[in-house]
């Protein structure tokens, strides 16, 4: 299975450091941003050379969310709305286009080696959430959330692609930025129950899910990430028994070096520390932190990866003709 990480790499190729590093290292899997984006044929390479380093067909990520959160772009690959807008647009029928949505981005993801998308978002979009976060939500309500998350992650499922349910336990209410600065919210323990958790709780069968960097002054002076506590309610309360992934450690939210942040990380619970901006010397840190993934977090890695399955072929020019009447036709609810 590999170390407890998931790394980025630096360019559109494999340089042979990389190379040299992830076959020592080896990494569960691998993430994609937009400076390894260049082409179809030139991402199918990376990805493939990925795999080849660590010798295993392991996962690679990326966030396909939509909108300003979209890795493949024009003219190589179709531009999406931004969830919350999509949302609004469909209305009642919002369900059925983030079905088709997922689905239609599954294929062209699958078609260049990528087999896990980091979304759907289920955090509860509100008129104070920040505005790094508020657009790429999926509703504004428990229900809206769930029934288009749900809709998202059974689309990339049956395209083959793992989806990441994020941000666990919810990052709704954060009026920070997490990149740049750590969020706090101050609402207690039945007020977050009844809104931030809810839609993980609904979506707790899901295989894999992203830890927020976001303290809940009133459970733990840790960010979730770090936080044995919130692990802890993410594990028993929420009830998710999937794979467990810290969001970037990279991001500043969070404090210490990158080894330090990946041992509280890990020791908190999560199954794994997703490090992206590719440098070499922060993940040989993290590299040095990380140890084999143990025994409960590969039982739960293996659940998820035996849920990545191979699509049946569907007629994608019938479903994209029905994503773009339901678009067009806009929602009444």
């Amino acid at each position: 299975m590999g170390g407890a990480v998931i790394f980025g790499c630096e360019g559109p190729s494999l340089t042979r450091e990389e190379r040299d590093f992830f076959r020592e290292a080896d990494p569960w899997g691998f993430i994609l941003f937009a400076r390894n984006i260049e082409e179809p044929q030139q991402v199918a390479q990376l990805t493939s050379s990925l795999r080849a380093a660590v010798g295993r067909d392991a996962p690679v990520l990326i966030d396909q969310e939509g909108g300003r959160v979209q890795r493949l772009r024009a003219p190589h690959w179709r531009e999406w709305l931004p969830p919350l807008e999509q949302a609004v647009l469909a209305g009642e029928n919002a369900p059925r286009s983030f079905w088709l949505r997922a689905r239609i981005m599954a294929d062209e993801l699958r078609a260049v080696g990528i087999d896990v998308n980091c979304a759907p978002t289920c955090d509860l979009a509100a008129p104070e959430t920040h505005t790094f976060l508020r657009n790429r939500c999926l509703g504004n309500t428990v229900d809206q959330v769930v029934a288009n998350a749900r809709a998202t992650a059974d689309g990339l499922l049956a395209g083959g692609v793992l989806p990441v349910i994020k941000h666990i336990p919810g990052h709704g209410r954060a009026v920070a930025d997490s990149h740049k600065h750590l969020p706090e919210v101050a609402a207690d323990l039945d007020d977050l129950r009844a809104t931030d958790f809810a839609p993980f709780v609904a979506l707790a069968d899901l295989p894999m899910g992203m830890t927020a960097h976001i303290r809940f002054s009133a459970l733990d002076s840790a960010p979730a990430t770090q936080s044995p506590r919130l692990i802890g309610l993410i594990r028993d309360e929420i009830g998710f028994d999937g794979l467990l992934m810290s969001d970037d450690i990279g991001m500043e939210a969070l404090s210490g070096g990158p080894g330090a942040r990946t041992r509280a990380a890990l020791a908190a619970g999560c199954d794994l520390v997703l490090h992206c901006n590719g440098d070499m010397g922060a993940m040989q840190e993290v590299a040095l932190a990380a140890p084999v993934m143990s025994a409960a977090a590969q039982t739960r890695a293996e659940a998820a990866l035996d849920r990545r399955i191979l699509p049946q072929s569907v007629d994608m020019a019938a479903l994209d003709a029905e994503f773009e009447a339901l678009m067009s036709g806009g929602g009444n609810g």
